[in-house]
């Protein structure tokens, strides 16, 4: 990777000298994550140009951390990480785990929109805890959006399909909220019950659903022993409105 070395006898900074380009940790942990494909890459990570990811992901190939596979039968190129990329996945727990610690939720928060949202929306439902059958949840955001409303088909077998238009099917559960509220949520910055009670969070529908709501929403891993650090009350954003239907 061609970025100006620090000089410095630190094992640290050597490692910060293959990490630091932007994109690159967010490329590596999208791998992690699963994706191998260019366009579901591009798709996860979100708001980087297909001419960066292009390069990012020439230069961790390069140096050991990818490793780029063609079927030459179809053309299909797949991105894997190597064990060089995989021996990283200690540090970057424990930095997530500092971020969660000591990042303040309000700068965590500050960034939150719908896009990153709907991208995350197919990894954060646990099929497991779901009932056995088609799932339609409606999120209504209180926010002054252009769209300010977004389903999820959750179906036993097949990948969430997250619709900006209605699907066609009956909805199970209406979600009432804010991206800030609900990108808490995820986090681990809140919790529903506080949401609730905050009247940032309103559900209707499916009563099973609605009670088992903590079981199938998947928050985030990286919760310290102590906690993550939580939203302050005042500033976990606009009240939501009761969900009407």
């Amino acid at each position: 990777m061609k970025t100006q070395p620090y000089g410095m006898i630190c094992p640290i900074t050597h490692a910060c000298e293959i990490l630091e380009p932007r994109w690159t940790i967010p490329i590596l942990t999208e791998l992690w994550a699963g994706s191998t494909r260019f366009n579901d890459l591009r798709r996860g990570i979100g708001s980087i140009s297909p001419a960066l990811l292009s390069k990012r992901l020439k230069e961790l190939e390069e140096f050991g951390l990818v490793e780029r596979i063609e079927d030459r039968a179809t053309g299909n190129v797949d991105y894997i990480r190597t064990q060089m990329a995989i021996d990283l996945e200690p540090a970057l727990n424990e930095l997530a785990m500092w971020a969660q610690r000591h990042v303040t939720a309000e700068i965590a928060l500050r960034n939150a929109n719908l896009s990153s949202l709907i991208r995350c929306m197919p990894r954060i439902f646990a099929a497991e805890e779901l009932p056995k059958r088609r799932i339609v949840l409606q999120f209504h955001f209180s926010d002054d959006l252009e769209y300010d409303t977004i389903w999820a088909v959750i179906q036993p077998g097949k990948p969430v399909e997250v619709c900006t238009s209605i699907p066609g099917f009956d909805v199970d559960l209406f979600v009432e909220t804010s991206v800030k509220s609900m990108t808490a949520l995820l986090l681990g910055r809140t919790n529903i019950a506080r949401e609730v009670g905050a009247d940032r969070l309103f559900l209707s529908g499916d009563a099973l659903l609605e009670r088992t709501m903590p079981r199938w929403l998947r928050i985030c891993e990286y919760q310290p022993e102590q906690g993550a650090a939580l939203l302050s009350p005042e500033t976990s954003g606009e009240h939501a409105g009761p969900v009407t239907h």
